[in-house]
């Protein structure tokens, strides 16, 4: 597996090897020991997927406030889709900050998003599937959003998107109190 550091610290791109022959390939997408051998020690205890059928979907921009925060290690099972990370954490040096990468079943790659930053994609075909990882388990109360288009994101969109309710009420970034604190250490 190949780790990549993005310009958000703890925010990383993993690339997990790929085996190919004749009839496929063979991908082992997780590893506990490969992860604490590159320095990562999460101990992930849900998995979630979901499927999107159109293009230009659009979900996010999401997070679980604490004590329920949740990292995220993400991939893409079919199609392909742009994953968003954006710290939120009051008094990070890279507060407002986000990175976007091309998630694809092609490409195989993952983003690991720490808890304290948002998350969010949008599709990029139709009938793309975004499976991930969390590190604690969905709660209700502790669930949360910011506006998709309240935060300088550049998503590539070439149309309005697709969202949900819940997506199109989030407050903007602007009126978001952020229930995560930046830790030096």
């Amino acid at each position: 597996m190949i780790v990549h550091e993005t310009i958000l610290p703890g925010v990383l791109i993993l690339e997990p090897a790929r085996h190919g022959d004749s009839r496929g390939f063979f991908s082992e997408s997780w590893n506990r020991k490969r992860l604490a051998d590159a320095g990562l020690h999460i101990d992930f205890v849900q998995d979630n997927h979901s499927l999107s059928e159109e293009t230009g979907t659009l979900r996010g921009l999401h997070f679980q406030a604490p004590p329920h925060a949740q990292a995220k290690l993400v991939r893409c099972g079919r199609g392909s889709l742009v994953d968003v990370a954006m710290d939120i954490r009051k008094g990070s040096p890279t507060y407002g900050q986000w990175v976007a990468e091309e998630l694809s079943f092609e490409n195989g790659r993952q983003l690991l998003v720490p808890d304290g930053f948002l998350h969010g994609f949008v599709t990029r075909e139709p009938m793309t599937e975004i499976v991930y990882k969390c590190s604690d388990y969905y709660n209700a109360s502790a669930d949360g959003a910011v506006y998709w288009d309240s935060c300088g994101i550049d998503w590539n969109l070439r149309d309005t998107p697709i969202l949900s309710e819940k997506d199109k009420n989030a407050p903007a970034l602007a009126d978001f109190q952020s229930p995560f604190q930046w830790n030096a250490s």
